[in-house]
């Protein structure tokens, strides 16, 4: 029988963040508490991928899902891409590196899908697209419950003509990569709690609500709009079990960081984290272009991080990301789902 979000025992998924924040021991972590934990395959070779997928199984033995990033075509040109790297040469300087060197990358598209369905997690979702009928049948027949995150109504008609089994309603408010089916223009700015009611009125299946829920009180406003399950990433930022580098960490208690921004400057899609010195710089002249921009400034954000630097790399954070705390995920789960029952 196909998992179904209605069966966990806390309406809590922990959202998959990929790049390092997530971690086998949060995601299952999550899931002992009652929730669903994600293992992020984005920037992991597939190899790499089933290794962290089986790390995670060792760990516990409730449910646990899987996301992918679908693949779409890069909207870069060269000559942005050339410009943006003589931008970046200062910084990258600064810190003893280089901008990186672009190149198509489908991140192992095919090959994670076969990881997916040779180890079989509850769940798979995808982000930054729908996959077809086929994928998500292939998935459905191995009895993996399948989701799309979307950010639109439309998005989220194309999903469920797909064969989607639940949606996931990803909202402005939401920290790190916006989930935008089409890459070459700006995320909209609907409310999750307008999204996910036009969502939940057209669309007779399961939705997940996620961006912004940072609190048990944010968690019941979504459940009570119609999601049956909510998703935090930016809650777990600063749990024991996530891998978040120290930077980022120091920079989310920060006094001195003061707000998020919606930024394509360090992947070429549009993502939001706190506003920082890079940001300051960067944002004006940051050309769309994934995974290309990625690329470039993936080796100036690795220097940054080794030395401690939060103003050279990206800090991916939602909205309600002043109110978030330390401590095992276990317990932000129950703090998530307090007002919940």
């Amino acid at each position: 029988m196909t998992f179904s979000l209605r069966d966990l025992a806390v309406p809590i998924l922990g959202a998959p963040m990929a790049g390092g924040p997530s971690t086998p021991a949060l995601a299952a972590a999550v899931s002992n508490a009652g929730g669903l934990g994600f293992v992020p395959a984005g920037y992991l070779s597939a190899q790499k991928f089933a290794d962290v997928l089986a790390a995670t199984r060792s760990l516990t033995t409730a449910a646990i899902g899987v996301n992918l990033f679908v693949p779409q075509p890069s909207v870069a040109t060269q000559a942005a891409l050339d410009r943006y790297r003589e931008q970046l040469a200062p910084l990258a300087q600064r810190y003893g590196a280089e901008p990186g060197t672009p190149r198509p990358d489908d991140d192992g598209w095919q090959a994670k899908l076969e990881v997916v369905a040779e180890l079989t997690p509850e769940v798979a979702s995808f982000t930054f697209g729908c996959p077809s009928p086929e994928v998500l049948g292939r998935l459905r027949e191995r009895g993996i419950l399948t989701a799309v995150t979307v950010t639109s109504l439309a998005e989220a008609d194309i999903a469920v003509a797909a064969g989607a089994d639940t949606l996931v309603v990803q909202g402005p408010e939401a920290g790190g990569h916006r989930g935008t089916f089409v890459p070459d223009r700006r995320p909209g700015e609907q409310p999750l709690a307008e999204l996910l009611a036009a969502v939940a009125s057209t669309h007779d299946l399961p939705v997940s609500a996620a961006g912004g829920l940072g609190d048990a009180a944010a968690v019941r406003a979504a459940l009570d709009a119609g999601a049956v399950a909510a998703q935090a990433g930016t809650a777990f930022l600063l749990s024991d079990e996530a891998g978040t580098n120290a930077a980022h960490r120091r920079a989310l208690v920060d006094d001195r960081f003061t707000k998020t921004i919606v930024t394509c400057a360090f992947s070429g899609r549009y993502a939001r984290g706190l506003a920082n010195g890079f940001t300051d710089s960067y944002d004006d002249m940051a050309p769309l272009g994934y995974p290309e921009v990625n690329q470039l400034t993936g080796p100036i954000r690795a220097a940054a991080v080794a030395a401690g630097d939060p103003h050279g790399t990206n800090l991916w954070a939602g909205t309600a990301w002043r109110g978030i705390a330390g401590g095992s995920a276990g317990d932000i789960v129950a703090a998530l789902a307090g007002e919940v029952g």
